[in-house]
């Protein structure tokens, strides 16, 4: 039974090194932090005629918050005016934008649809007004709008009814969300979808996005079609079949859209569905992690990323095909991630603390760090002209800001990308970059709140450590819900 090292015990950064150390894998920290002037984080990137600030991204949250129509709300302005607070130069998505109402993954997300156009464009001026109240200008900020459609995670109507369609069935997930053969998407369904991520991306230019990110990632749709090699039809089956219809989006947009940048946030690396194992469950509490049975299921067939005969182990021959494919018709900017929060938490959200639908540390989350770090690392260097975002920091709390600074002088991202420790502490970086310090009780503990919250469709936020939703009756409900696991 693994027990977890706890973060906040490796105080110094010379016990962080030693126990990284210990765990044979690479997650260096550089000893410059503090520098106002010369740090690699603050460094511009040029991109099309425009300039990138800095070296910092904030990642794109579902917040569980919008109006039943897919418009904005009071708590999603206040996100936004935080993303712009943050000081990062690269907004990625700012919140996960349907493309179509059955495309939510919960009944309160966003839909960027001619209806919600000028809410949202309220959410991009919210948070460029923002940016330019504590930073002076904005002229050197670049937003982008995530596009996406959830697939087999979709719950349109209602919190807990799953609602998916998928691009391919799978033996170890129909079960679990209600798949049938009803589900799968038609070759004509398909063709009318890729319309629509045509029609949200002119809506996206019209609202003063300057890029729009063809969500491919966590298990939601586009993602799943790069899997789909048990799919039948014209996409489906080769490498290039599965591919087709993120390609032809990206086509698509870039001959009707001409104006408009385009990137990708890709699940570069995935694993077979995980599950609590009920050996290591104590006294009711969630057990820890494990593979879900899957020997009788080899060559496995379901994932992208990984190898085929060992599925835990990754493999990026065809992610580094697909974003070769892509940079080919217009792509130049891909954010990388890993897995999906519905079935393998521990791979892209590497916490201390379970969600309530996932599993205990089964390993040291700072292997999943690591994991994220040497693929983006690998793909940066096989891929020199795409601007490359790197994820999986906000487990390293303390370290981070040394981390990011290492990866980003040495190479091996082009760009950091923050999540979750956005939500409780926007300025965790810059602050860190400019005067050499943190508030520590701000910096996220990885407790899992904002993942939990959601999956009892509550809206998502920092409960323990935001006064704005600490000592609400939704934060008493998430206590009460983490009760119980």
């Amino acid at each position: 039974m693994h027990v977890l090292t706890k973060l906040s015990s490796l105080k110094s950064p010379d016990l962080f090194k030693k126990h990284v150390q210990t765990l044979g894998v690479q997650i260096p920290l550089d000893d410059h932090v503090h520098d106002s002037s010369g740090s690699p984080l603050l460094g511009s990137l040029h991109w099309k005629h425009r300039t990138i600030g800095n070296r910092i991204a904030v990642q794109p949250m579902e917040g569980w918050d919008g109006t039943t129509s897919g418009g904005i709300t009071e708590p999603m302005i206040r996100r936004w005016q935080r993303f712009g607070e943050s000081g990062a130069k690269l907004i990625w998505g700012g919140e996960a934008m349907a493309v179509r109402p059955d495309g939510r993954a919960n009944p309160n997300q966003l839909v960027l649809s001619a209806a919600n156009r000028e809410g949202i464009r309220q959410l991009l001026e919210g948070l460029r007004e923002s940016h330019r109240n504590h930073w002076g200008s904005d002229e050197d900020l670049v937003i982008g709008c995530q596009l996406t459609h959830s697939g087999r995670f979709c719950r349109p109507t209602d919190h807990h009814r799953w609602e998916p369609r998928v691009a391919h069935r799978h033996p170890l997930l129909d079960a679990k969300f209600g798949v049938t053969d009803q589900s799968l998407l038609t070759e004509p369904e398909v063709l009318e979808l890729i319309g629509d991520y045509v029609v949200a991306a002119k809506l996206a230019y019209e609202i003063g996005a300057d890029f729009v990110d063809i969500k491919c990632c966590h298990g939601y749709l586009l993602h799943e079609f790069l899997a789909a090699r048990t799919r039948l039809d014209a996409f489906g089956g080769s490498l290039e079949n599965r591919a087709r219809i993120v390609l032809e989006i990206v086509r698509r947009i870039g001959k009707e859209v001409p104006g408009l940048g385009i990137g990708v946030r890709l699940s570069a690396f995935d694993s077979v569905p995980h599950e609590p194992d009920p050996q290591t469950a104590v006294d009711g509490k969630l057990g820890q992690g494990r593979p879900r049975a899957h020997d009788h299921l080899i060559p496995y067939q379901w994932g992208f990323g990984m190898n085929i005969s060992t599925p835990t182990d990754v493999d990026l021959t065809e992610p580094l095909q697909f974003l070769k494919w892509a940079q080919a018709e217009g792509v130049d900017l891909v954010n990388i991630t890993g897995g999906s929060p519905y079935y393998t938490p521990h791979m892209l959200r590497p916490a201390a603390f379970p969600p309530s639908d996932g599993y205990q540390p089964h390993e040291d989350p700072l292997l999943s760090v690591a994991k994220h770090f040497l693929v983006t690392r690998q793909i940066k260097a096989q891929c020199p002209g795409l601007i490359v975002i790197g994820s999986g920091y906000s487990y390293l709390q303390e370290h981070l800001a040394a981390s990011a600074v290492h990866n980003v002088r040495n190479g091996w991202t082009d760009m950091v990308g923050l999540g979750r420790t956005v939500l409780s502490y926007p300025k965790v970086l810059t602050d860190a970059v400019l005067h050499g310090t943190s508030q520590r009780k701000l910096i996220c503990r990885t407790f899992s709140d904002c993942t939990t919250a959601p999956r009892n469709g509550l809206p998502s936020g920092c409960y323990p450590l935001d006064d704005y939703y600490k000592g609400t009756p939704t934060a008493e409900a998430v206590k009460k819900i983490k009760s119980t696991f």
